[in-house]
């Protein structure tokens, strides 16, 4: 049986250059840590969710090693809804910064009327749905939703849960 270390590495390496899609949390995580690492441990929305700047570190280290970065424009409206949470005075110059890291990644889109005709739209809803039409057989998924890793490996697309790629992170770290 393959370790989990194992199965990771050969999921980053064989979705190095064709491309990952980082889910909601996990870029908002790195939207506002690129804006004020500080900020990852009092951030409301990054707090409940127990995020950490190792997390931070985990994920910047991600999108430096792939060769593409694929969003959608509901994962950046998520993003950009949830970062109303600065204050007046910070957010025009996170949106600055936002704006330019926008513009690292690939977007690509799947249209709502395609994306709500779906047999999994009332489960999934409107960005999660879009992510599992998107990435069939094309880009490897990051995400913290179990119940979003759960479907993706269910229906055969390769996902790696946040958590499973902390752990490993860990063990190589501290190993």
């Amino acid at each position: 049986m393959k370790s989990l270390d194992d199965y990771i590495s050969g999921l980053l390496s064989r979705y190095k250059s064709k491309g990952i899609l980082i889910d909601t949390n996990l870029l908002l995580v790195y939207f506002i840590g690129m804006y004020d690492s500080r900020r990852i441990e009092s951030y409301k929305r990054i707090k409940s969710k127990a995020f950490s700047i190792k997390d931070l570190e985990v994920i910047s280290a991600i999108f430096n090693y792939f060769d593409k970065i694929i969003t959608t424009p509901n994962i950046l409206t998520e993003v950009s809804n949830l970062s109303n949470q600065l204050d007046e005075d910070e957010r025009l110059i996170y949106y600055l910064l936002f704006a330019k890291l926008v513009s690292l990644f690939d977007e690509e889109y799947v249209p709502s009327s395609r994306v709500c005709s779906l047999d999994h739209f009332n489960r999934f809803y409107l960005t999660d749905s879009g992510i599992i039409e998107l990435v069939k057989d094309k880009y490897l998924v990051l995400t913290d939703d179990f119940k979003l890793s759960g479907k993706l490996r269910s229906s055969g697309i390769d996902c790696i849960q946040f958590r499973d790629l902390i752990t490993v992170a860990w063990l190589t770290t501290s190993g």
